[in-house]
């Protein structure tokens, strides 16, 4: 049976587990002899991952004349459990980005889809519509008692700004040409000046008695005619 990298380490802890039982004499050789099995199988392991990442870094080296034996030697490197590091990322990205047959360009874009799932593993999703409960991350500086550090005070928010003060009042702006009073636009009735009175004539020289008549075509008044002689 084949096992890889992460059940190795897991089988390795469960017969360290076990060891520290107190099982029959017996099962205590069996259980030796397999984590010496386990070791092996994991140093083996090591060793054919390191020669895989150094064949894949010297087809990497010589891309893009090498694309075919590159892409063969990345297939063996994840078949190995070697996590694709960001040079291979970035030497898939511009394979796929190469103009190429259809067949070539789902096989590289597959590659491509492998080593990305590989360097960024999924997390399980949750079931009935609930969210996985979210993990903690481990500090550096952590206890081994799971205390961490204290968290870091609150600081204080800052006051909400109070309402705004009122804008002052825009003047008008002055028109370029005065507005007319309406003095200007009814001008005021002008009065009518009476027509002024025909001046007088001078009066003339008093003249003889009697001629006011004579001009008037009547006869003059007897009382103005001298007295006529009357015969005896």
């Amino acid at each position: 049976m084949a096992f890889g990298p992460h059940e190795l380490r897991v089988l390795g802890g469960a017969l360290a587990i076990a060891l520290q039982s107190d099982p029959a004499p017996e099962r205590v050789q069996e259980y030796l002899r397999l984590v010496r099995a386990v070791d092996e199988a994991i140093g083996e392991g090591a060793r054919l991952r390191s020669f895989v990442r150094a064949d894949l870094a010297r087809h990497r080296a010589a891309l893009p004349g090498a694309a075919a034996g590159y892409l063969e030697q990345f297939e063996d490197a994840l078949a190995a459990g070697c996590l694709p590091a960001p040079a291979d990322l970035a030497a898939l990205r511009e394979l796929c980005a190469e103009p190429v047959g259809p067949r070539e360009a789902i096989r590289r874009t597959g590659l491509l889809r492998r080593a990305e799932e590989a360097r960024v593993p999924r997390l399980p999703r949750p079931q009935d519509g609930r969210q996985a409960p979210r993990v903690p991350a481990v500090r550096a500086g952590e206890q081994e008692d799971g205390e961490g550090p204290e968290p870091a005070p609150r600081r204080p928010g800052k006051p909400s700004p109070g309402p705004a003060e009122p804008a002052p009042a825009e003047r008008p702006a002055t028109p370029s040409r005065p507005v007319p009073t309406p003095a200007e636009v009814f001008p005021p009735r002008r009065r009518r000046t009476p027509p002024e009175p025909p001046e007088e004539q001078p009066a003339e020289p008093d003249a003889e008695p009697g001629t006011e008549q004579r001009a008037a075509g009547g006869r003059p008044s007897p009382a103005l005619l001298p007295p006529r002689a009357v015969p005896v």
